[in-house]
Formats: structure tokens, C-alpha cells, sequence
């Protein structure tokens, strides 16, 4: 339910990498949307594993970490899904956001990230 979510994925020496992201529910999953390019997008294709906490827009700490598994969605219809779901919850901004990605050429490289709470 919260509108940013910090996203600690992991690099290769162990090191954490913190980013706040848009987070919406998909059934039993969260979808993080995401551009393909990204290093967290690296991160997570080599090790699964992350951690979630609510967090403001600037990636300020709001309450307890949380474990999970992540996995990006490579089929077109799971990540349209994916997008779907961010849209319902972020409405126009999510919208502005994907206009943008399209007048810039970098709507090709969006991405889902899937994630299932629990080690």
C-alpha cells in the first residue's frame, strides 16, 4: 500500500544497493516497474535476493526490512500485466512516466520485476 518502496539488491561482493521504487500489488506478487538497463536489473538476473522497507520518495527509512525473492518478467504478457497493476495504483503518473519513456526512446527497455515476500 505504500507509494515508494526501497529495493536493496545485492552486488556481487555482498555490498547492498539501496533504490526507491513504485511498487504495486499483482495477485500474490509485487511488481516493481523499472528500466530493463538498470543495475538493479543486472543485480537481481545474477542473485535473486532482496529486501523491502517503506520508504519516502527520497529513500528515507520508514519501518521494518523485509526479505524476498525477485525475477524479472521477460514474457511480453507478464510484464504487460506487470504495468497494468503499476497503473492502476499510480493512475496519471505512471502514465506521465511511460509517455516520457516512449518521447525518449526508452520505452522498449521498461521492465517488471516480480517479487514474492519470504527467504
Amino acid at each position: 500500500d505504500e507509494p515508494y518502496v526501497s529495493l536493496a539488491s545485492f552486488r556481487r561482493d555482498g555490498r547492498e544497493v539501496r533504490t526507491p521504487v513504485w511498487i504495486a500489488r499483482d495477485g500474490e506478487d509485487l511488481v516493481v516497474y523499472t528500466n530493463g538497463r538498470s543495475g538493479k536489473v543486472k543485480r537481481i538476473r545474477r542473485e535473486g535476493r532482496v529486501r523491502l522497507v517503506a520508504c519516502d520518495a527520497r529513500g528515507g527509512l520508514r519501518g521494518e526490512w523485509t526479505e524476498g525473492q525477485a525475477r524479472l518478467r521477460d514474457d511480453a504478457a507478464a510484464r504487460d500485466r506487470g504495468l497494468d497493476a503499476i497503473r492502476r495504483k499510480y493512475g496519471w503518473q505512471a502514465g506521465l512516466v511511460l509517455l516520457g519513456a516512449r518521447l525518449f526512446g526508452r520505452y522498449a527497455q521498461r521492465a517488471v520485476v516480480e517479487i514474492r515476500l519470504g527467504p
